[in-house]
């Protein structure tokens, strides 16, 4: 039983460290993204990558159903023939790099999620980004790793432990989602 009541302590520890500006200002982003019509993308490993397959699916359906603007949203992670060419054939460092050379157009948006801040795929997503004019959020724990220093916007969970960063994330996705389901877009409403 004090394994349950700990996790759930320090989950709420890091929820209530959470800066609720940053939180704001990223759905903000997401926002403006819609409103110019660009393209969101977004990823993550394992975990992180089936947050960013959910995010995809919460703002393309629950979030653009019977809007005027929807959301243009992909999970980079959910083309697995193309990731594991580009993993057996170049590197698994640029199955996320590789594929916004092919997709991004300047003033896009991509939502880069990784626990720890450092798998080198992120990097390499973040980096290319960057060179095409694609603006950068990162999504993070452990202190915010690589990816909280080379997003142009970052959120860095105030946690050690992969389940709670993970956790946090989650929740981030809704308070984002959920925005959107319950507040119609000013064209729309």
């Amino acid at each position: 039983m004090k394994h349950l009541t700990d996790y759930l302590q320090q989950l709420r520890q890091a929820l209530d460290v959470l800066d609720l500006e940053q939180v704001a200002e990223v759905r903000e982003r997401f926002a403006a993204a819609r409103e110019r019509d660009a393209q969101i993308f977004l990823c993550g490993n394992g975990g992180s990558g089936a947050t960013a397959s959910h995010l995809a699916n919460d703002l393309g359906k629950g979030a653009s159903l019977e809007q005027t603007r929807r959301f243009r949203v992909i999970a980079l992670t959910d083309n697995v023939p193309w990731m594991t060419a580009l993993a057996n054939d170049v590197s698994y460092d640029v199955i996320f790099a590789e594929q916004l050379r092919n997709l991004s157009r300047p003033g896009d948006l991509l939502l880069a999620i990784s626990g720890s801040g450092n798998s080198a795929n992120i990097i390499r997503a973040i980096e290319a980004a960057k060179e095409l004019g694609v603006e950068t959020i990162g999504w993070t724990g452990f202190g915010g790793g690589q990816l909280a220093q080379l997003a142009d916007r970052s959120i860095v969970v105030d946690s050690h432990h992969m389940g709670r960063v993970e956790d946090v994330h989650t929740i981030l996705m809704h308070l984002i989602c959920y925005h959107f389901m319950e507040v119609p877009d000013s064209a729309g409403g």
